[in-house]
């Protein structure tokens, strides 16, 4: 069993930053891949960000390409979402999400969830 519980939301200005963490228990989390994905109201779960469980592949949704990292503390078995410039519309909820294997973007493939973390961006 993975448990994951996100945290590190809130509310920030346009233009400014957030870090969420990510951590993660469970007998071989390390071996899984990690994604963040968001929801915001109204509309589908999307992918923000995915990384393999050694780190060293990423994806990354078009719309955050260059402000948003993803990286992994595997000593800590928690995964993190440094958010850069941030706009309006990157307000939702975002979800941490862990698979045994690398998934695609596809939210509903992934098998264990947090329970979401707010994040609003103020104009």
């Amino acid at each position: 069993q993975v448990q994951l519980v996100e945290s590190g939301g809130g509310l920030v200005q346009a233009g400014g930053s957030l870090r969420l963490s990510c951590a993660a228990s469970g007998r071989t989390v390390n071996t899984y891949a990690m994604g963040w994905f968001r929801q915001a109201p109204g509309k589908e779960r999307e992918s923000v960000a995915r990384i393999t469980w050694t780190g060293t592949i990423r994806y990354y949704a078009d719309s955050v390409k260059g402000r948003f990292t993803i990286s992994r503390d595997s000593a800590k078995n928690t995964v993190y979402l440094q958010m850069n410039s941030l706009k309006p519309e990157d307000t939702a909820v975002y979800y941490c999400a862990a698979d045994p294997h690398f998934e695609g973007s596809n939210w509903s493939v992934w098998d264990y969830w947090g329970q979401g973390t707010q994040v609003t961006v103020s104009s």
